[in-house]
């Protein structure tokens, strides 16, 4: 369910990387390297405007601060991990998959814990991947009236609206 929201903002970007003018193997290589739908976005749209490397740096890095947060919400079930697996993971960090590993790792104190934040951040690539290229395939074909950005906000909102029903979670 919660690729529902990965689905439409994939071809999206997709989308907008051709309309910018990008081509298809550059929108796919922001997509496979940045891997961060709305800082892809915000990259994207700002390199077409000719933005200075300064601002495209600190645009993307607001833009994904949240993972920060995430990272110190999740530490305690990583703190012995090595290295290099944090940054494996920390690659692999979106919003879909920590709100689902961060419930697993909550209830289920394993020490593979981890692997469930690999696996669900993987499958995730996987789809950004797949509907980042059927939206270069369809360009200009998906119209803009069909309001898909929506899509992401919402279904994370669905998911944390869970959380806050105590104020201290709140």
């Amino acid at each position: 369910p919660l690729q529902l929201s990965v689905i439409p903002f994939g071809i999206i970007f997709g989308v907008i990387g051709m309309e910018l003018g990008f081509g298809p193997y550059i929108t796919f290589g922001m997509s496979f390297i940045i891997f961060g739908g709305a800082s892809q976005v915000v990259f994207a749209q700002l390199l077409s405007a000719g933005a200075s490397p300064a601002v495209l740096i600190s645009s993307v890095a607001v833009v994904n601060s949240r993972h920060m947060l995430y990272g110190a919400v999740i530490a305690e079930y990583l703190n012995n991990l090595r290295m290099i697996w944090k940054i494996i993971l920390s690659y692999f960090m979106t919003d879909q998959a920590f709100i689902v590993s961060y419930k697993y790792l909550k209830n289920n104190h394993s020490a593979f814990g981890y692997y469930h934040l690999l696996g669900s951040g993987i499958f995730q690539w996987f789809v950004w991947q797949a509907t980042t290229l059927v939206g270069i395939i369809l360009g200009s074909i998906v119209p803009e009236e069909l309001g898909l950005s929506f899509a992401v906000p919402l279904t994370f909102l669905s998911l944390i609206i869970l959380e806050l029903k105590k104020i201290d979670h709140f």
